[in-house]
């Protein structure tokens, strides 16, 4: 299986070569872009399993980076974690209402920040497997939540 690719979107060269060598040994293919124009080239090459971003990037906030990540219908489905110094609760909401799946402030903690990625990886797994499931006497609908033998539906309970 190949490694889960990692684009970091950070642009305070230290803070990015923390977080990069670390995920790098944890196993992860890293990609880093240093503002938000360069992480929409690099979307745009090729979709990375998961994104970090600050908010604090030069050319554009991190916050609204991710709200344009999430509305194009390619992407929308696509992890985001925030990293941020902002950690009022107020810009804690702001992150997560504006699309990031998780939110860690700064100063960062590797091991936090590793805990995150492969705990978001895991709960994202699911949507990897297909809406239907077709085995040799067995259908699975995971969409309609229904299940089926030899073509007759199988009533079970929640």
């Amino acid at each position: 299986m190949a490694a889960k690719q990692i684009l970091v979107v950070e642009d305070e060269k230290p803070i990015r070569d923390m977080i990069s060598f670390g995920l790098r040994r944890a196993g992860f293919e890293v990609r880093e872009a240093i503002d938000a124009r360069a992480a929409r080239a690099e979307l745009a090459n090729r979709r990375p399993d998961l994104l970090l971003v600050d908010w604090m990037l030069p050319d554009t906030s991190g916050l609204e980076f991710t709200r344009q990540t999430k509305r194009d219908a390619d992407l929308r489905d696509l992890p985001i974690i925030m990293l941020t110094a902002r950690a009022e609760e107020s810009d804690k909401v702001a992150g997560l209402e504006g699309g990031a799946d998780d939110y860690v402030t700064k100063p960062l903690s590797y091991k936090e920040i590793l805990l995150r990625v492969k705990s978001l990886l895991k709960r994202i797994k699911p949507s990897l497997i297909e809406d239907v499931s077709t085995f040799p006497d067995l259908k699975v609908d995971r969409i309609t939540k229904r299940i089926y033998r030899a073509d007759k539906e199988i009533r079970v309970g929640p």
